[in-house]
């Protein structure tokens, strides 16, 4: 398989994984699994891959930025640094829609909360802390039974 077809395979099953969190519904546990846990598993294992088979054949490193430039204008590094983007950002995707479920944030709040984070992982992770914080400040935060679910 080219690296291009690894590109867009591993584009499209992150794709699949934001449409599963942000469009259909989470009553279902095991769909649940699928954008949080199983993707982002599978999109790591394509990252070990190409971090263990290419890594070290590249140029540049982390000590500086001209390093870490030179490092991505390896085709294998770069892929691997956008699978590494796909699999954190879809991981905290899920862990941000499980805390928006749990503290009774609208869906239709965070659906562009969710859009941020896939776009701009960290831009719409401190958005969404922002929310929750604002929620619970000024007590919208969803009542909790007695076992901690709503």
């Amino acid at each position: 398989m080219s690296f291009e077809q690894l590109f867009s395979l591993a584009s499209t099953l992150a794709m699949l994984g934001w449409v599963i969190l942000i469009i259909l519904p989470r009553r279902w546990k095991w769909l649940n699994r699928v954008p949080s846990l199983i993707i982002p598993l599978i999109l790591s294992l394509v990252y070990s891959f190409l971090i263990a088979r290419y890594f070290f054949s590249a140029e540049g490193g982390f000590d500086s930025l001209a390093n870490v430039q030179k490092l991505f204008t390896f085709p294998a590094a770069a892929l691997a640094g956008w699978v590494h983007y796909l699999a954190f950002d879809l991981f905290v995707g899920g862990i941000v829609a499980k805390q928006a479920d749990e503290v009774g944030l609208s869906r239709i709040i965070q659906a562009p909360i969710l859009l941020l984070t896939f776009m701009f992982g960290p831009f719409g992770y401190l958005l969404f802390m922002l929310t929750k914080m604002a929620m619970q400040r000024f007590k919208l935060v969803a009542p909790q039974t007695e076992s901690g679910a709503r």
